[in-house]
């Protein structure tokens, strides 16, 4: 689980010590606070969508969306300006940040850092990246190590993703029929 760097009763901090990012590991600089309340101290700082949408003029703030978040047009609009979206997968078996991902990619074009946060495990950051995820949030229990090695996990992807949009077959008839 994450580590607690602050838990005053108002805010609860958490700055995940593993993060990767573009298949890489990197240093995390951000803090992530779930509170609703009011703004942490620390910077810079991803906070609840509406919070953020109240101060979202700071540039050291970003968003995180719960995983039922809706994109209507005005909150992607918003979002647009926001450096880095965070999708929370409060438990394993929620999928709904899969789809939030995709669409910020695909649908909206959004070209800041999608970073996974909550309950991320790694067998799913293979998939994760592949709808759009570029940063990674690894809970304190697991292993960079493991993590690296399951982004890697297949070297051929069936379908098309927002990393390769072209499904396996479209790209055997292309490379078949070269002209």
């Amino acid at each position: 689980m994450p580590n607690d760097i602050d838990a005053e009763p108002q805010f609860v901090l958490e700055r995940t010590k593993t993060l990767i990012k573009l298949g890489q590991p990197e240093e995390n600089t951000w803090v992530l606070s779930r509170s609703e309340d009011a703004l942490p101290q620390e910077r810079p700082a991803i906070v609840p969508v509406s919070l953020w949408l109240e101060h979202g003029d700071q540039s050291e703030l970003a968003p995180w969306l719960a995983s039922d978040a809706e994109l209507s047009a005005e909150l992607v609009e918003r979002l647009a300006k926001a450096p880095l979206i965070a999708i929370d997968f409060p438990t394993f078996n929620d999928g709904r940040g899969y789809t939030l991902a995709r669409l910020l990619r695909e649908r909206f074009g959004y070209q800041g850092e999608v970073r996974a946060i909550g309950d991320v495990l790694v067998d799913q950051l293979y998939y994760m990246s592949r709808c759009g995820f570029d940063a990674l949030a690894l809970r304190e229990d697991q292993r960079l190590d493991d993590a690296l090695r399951a982004l890697g996990a297949f070297s051929v992807s069936y379908q098309p993703g927002v990393d390769i949009n072209e499904a396996l077959f479209e790209r055997r008839l292309r490379e078949s029929n070269p002209g």
